[in-house]
């Protein structure tokens, strides 16, 4: 059995799993998330538990049991808690703003660059240097924090650029003068 495919589920008070086929439907109070599973994976909801059983041990059914087991508890977490990326502007002048709907960079280029987020991400500005993406979908929230990092990703001589918060930039040493 797969560690992770065999561990249930537990529902967390205020949430509704629905299966229909491989369409699985997670409601709870940040939201609705809904996911095809592959075919051959089994969702079962029961006493309170979410189950992901397998058809047999080949290992791309091995692969699949894990992934849809760790999918289903990610939309949980997603409708009872959210998900949060915490970025930060490093450089001299660098700094991010919102203006109608739209995260605004100046990071060194000649002009700022506009990202526009979907409808069910959340991004939030507290102070110029920092920039927090929120929402309940794992991936959109992933998948948004990334774009934002790579219209400047931290260089190795200054660290100028954007980080994601806690993420450790390799230092180079430059040239040295004789």
């Amino acid at each position: 059995m797969s560690r992770v495919g065999k561990m249930p589920i537990v529902i967390p008070p205020g949430v509704r799993v629905e299966v229909e086929g491989s369409l699985v439907r997670v409601t709870g109070p940040k939201g609705v998330l809904q996911r095809k599973v592959h075919p051959d994976m089994r969702v079962l909801v029961e006493d309170g538990k979410v189950v992901v059983l397998r058809p047999s041990d080949s290992k791309q059914h091995k692969a699949l049991h894990g992934l849809t087991r760790s999918l289903i508890a990610n939309m949980t977490e997603g409708v009872t808690k959210g998900f949060e990326k915490t970025l930060l502007l490093e450089g001299v002048g660098y700094r991010a703003s919102m203006s109608k709907g739209k995260l605004v960079l100046n990071v060194g280029f000649s002009h700022p660059v506009e990202i526009e987020p979907p409808e069910d991400i959340h991004v939030e500005v507290p102070n110029p240097t920092t920039v927090v993406v929120r929402g309940c979908d794992k991936e959109k929230v992933g998948q948004l924090a990334a774009r934002i990092r790579a219209v400047k990703p931290p260089e190795p001589y200054k660290g100028a650029g954007i980080r994601y918060a806690g993420e450790k930039v390799r230092r180079k040493v430059g040239k040295s003068g004789k």
